[in-house]
């Protein structure tokens, strides 16, 4: 049930943006790179109210750029949530991977 509840949250804010006509199937996207933002900050810094705001500013940010491109450009809400699902997550995780944050896989 702990595991659950950050999807729980995020299933809550879809159902209440779809009620308002808005499709954001890029929640898990959002959540991930509000996540990793998150943790460089804290890492980087050593605060973790730090990299809370860093988690949602990236948050916010992610989502501003969702609502430029349903909004502004007229883009279909389903793909531009799917290509968030998609493209932030691993370009997230390609640049901590190749930073001082990445984790060596040798066996010892």
């Amino acid at each position: 049930v702990r595991s659950g509840t950050p999807v729980l949250y995020a299933s809550l804010g879809e159902v209440i943006s779809e009620r308002a006509g808005v499709m954001n199937l890029g929640l898990e996207g959002i959540m991930l790179v509000g996540a990793y933002a998150g943790f460089a900050v804290t890492m980087a810094t050593g605060n973790p109210w730090l990299g809370i705001a860093a988690s949602f500013a990236a948050g916010c940010a992610i989502t501003l750029i969702h609502a430029f491109l349903c909004i502004t450009l007229m883009c279909n809400q389903v793909v531009s949530g799917l290509a968030m699902v998609l493209i932030f997550p691993l370009s997230v995780r390609y640049f901590f991977s190749t930073t001082r944050w990445s984790i060596s896989r040798t066996s010892s």
